[in-house]
Formats: structure tokens, C-alpha cells, sequence
């Protein structure tokens, strides 16, 4: 991609909250035609009609193989080509190892990792052709593992491993591969946590900072995509000024 998204085609998962919602709202302002998709298509509805540009929106989810490729057809069939995909789609369910309820592990690997590696598979071709981009939102998590966050954990260092095979597999063939590692940022991912301890202590740690807005997040994928194509920013490392680790 050059250093401008104007007439660009984006596609961004999870897109109907959060980092994914003004990350879409963002590369809609820059000038790019956008994909949404998520599960709940209502949200995503709302998003199409206050960006300011043209936006598709797809019911997806990323765990199912075939939702997630007819969604890169999709986007294909409207805009002509795919530039950049956005792999934003995550779930995070905090909670100990002992005792955990492992249904949740198989729905945070289901969603943050395979989720991930699916629609980075079913869209890579069409970003081959377009000398595109793959933006991997992953964590902190993916650096430094701590109680309670085992599985999440997992989850985000496996994104940057299978991310980092995928740079050396692609950058020579001009597709650029970013990971962007938010730390704790306020938006609603806490919200999913079933375990009241963990949810407590994530309220807690929320209420001790200044937290990192959606806003911010974008903002570092957007300075990632608008970089002159010889130039290419593999990892972004974001955190609030007030998180100590």
C-alpha cells in the first residue's frame, strides 16, 4: 500500500465495537472503502451510516470457515480488490486455570487465534495481488503471560508467531504484516469475563489509570497503513502512559 487510503479497500473484523468500530470509522475518514463485519449486523448498520464514506457491511463470524470467506468474496465482488485486512475480531475470559470452565478456552482460541489465521488465509490472495497489508490486533498479553490470563494469553502469542511466519513468508512479495499490542484499553472486552473476581479486578485495574481510548488504537493503524510501501511497521507496542506492565 502507498502512503494514502484513498480509493483503498479495507476489511476489519469485529468491527461492530471498540478498537474495530473506530478503527473502521478512521480508514473510512482517510478515504478508504470499508468492510465491517461482525455478528451483530445492527451495530454495524449504525457504523455504516455514520461514516463518511462508503462501507459494506457482513454478517461474520470468524470461527466459522465459510462465513469468513464468503465475506472476502463479498468484499471482492463490491469494491473490485482487497488492500488491507484488519484482523480485530477477539474475546477476552479471564479466569484461573484451576477449575476453569475449558468451554471458554475453546471459544478465545475459536475466535482470537483461528479466527485470525482463517481470514488471513481466505483473504491472502487477493492481498498478494494488491501488494496489501495484514493488521493483527493482538495484546500486551502476547508478550507477558499473567495469572488469570492463561488461555488469553495463548491466544495472543500464538497470533504473533503465526504473524511473524507470515511476514517472512509474504514481505518479499510486497504485503506489509503489522501486530498492534494494545495494552488495557476501554472498551467492552471486560465485559465478557464470567469469572466475578477477574471482572472485578479488571474494573480495578481500569479505575487505577488513564486507560487507552478505541480512538488511540486506531490512530496507530492508520500511521501503519499510510506508510510509503518500502517502509513497513511490523510491531506496534501501545500502552497507557499509567500501566506499569
Amino acid at each position: 500500500m502507498s502512503n494514502t487510503l484513498e480509493g483503498k479497500t479495507v476489511l476489519v473484523t469485529g468491527a461492530s465495537s471498540g478498537i474495530g468500530q473506530a478503527t473502521a470509522l478512521a480508514l473510512s475518514k482517510a478515504g478508504a472503502k470499508v468492510a465491517v463485519g461482525a455478528r451483530r449486523t445492527d451495530r454495524l448498520k449504525a457504523l455504516a451510516q455514520d461514516a463518511p464514506g462508503e462501507v459494506l457491511v457482513l454478517d461474520l463470524d470468524v470461527t466459522d470457515r465459510q462465513s469468513v470467506q464468503d465475506a472476502i468474496t463479498a468484499t471482492v465482488d463490491r469494491f473490485g480488490a482487497l488492500d488491507a485486512l484488519v484482523n480485530n475480531a477477539g474475546l477476552m475470559l479471564s479466569g484461573m486455570i484451576t477449575n476453569a470452565d475449558t468451554t471458554e478456552w475453546t471459544r478465545m482460541v475459536e475466535t482470537n487465534l483461528l479466527g485470525s489465521m482463517y481470514t488471513v488465509h481466505a483473504a491472502l490472495g487477493h492481498l498478494l495481488r494488491s501488494k496489501g497489508a495484514v493488521v493483527q490486533i493482538s495484546s500486551t498479553s502476547g508478550r507477558t503471560a499473567s495469572a488469570g490470563g492463561g488461555v488469553y494469553a495463548a491466544t495472543k502469542f500464538g497470533i504473533t508467531a503465526f504473524s511473524e511466519a507470515l511476514r517472512q513468508e509474504v514481505t518479499t512479495q510486497g504485503v506489509r504484516v503489522i501486530v498492534v499490542e494494545p495494552g488495557f484499553v476501554a472498551t467492552e472486552l471486560t465485559s465478557h469475563i464470567t469469572d466475578p473476581a477477574m471482572q472485578a479486578a479488571a474494573k480495578g485495574m481500569a479505575e487505577s489509570m488513564r486507560t487507552l481510548q478505541s480512538e488511540d488504537i486506531a490512530g496507530a493503524v492508520l500511521y501503519a497503513l499510510t506508510q510509503p510501501e518500502h517502509v513497513a511497521v511490523n510491531e506496534i507496542l501501545i500502552r497507557p502512559t499509567d500501566q506499569a506492565r
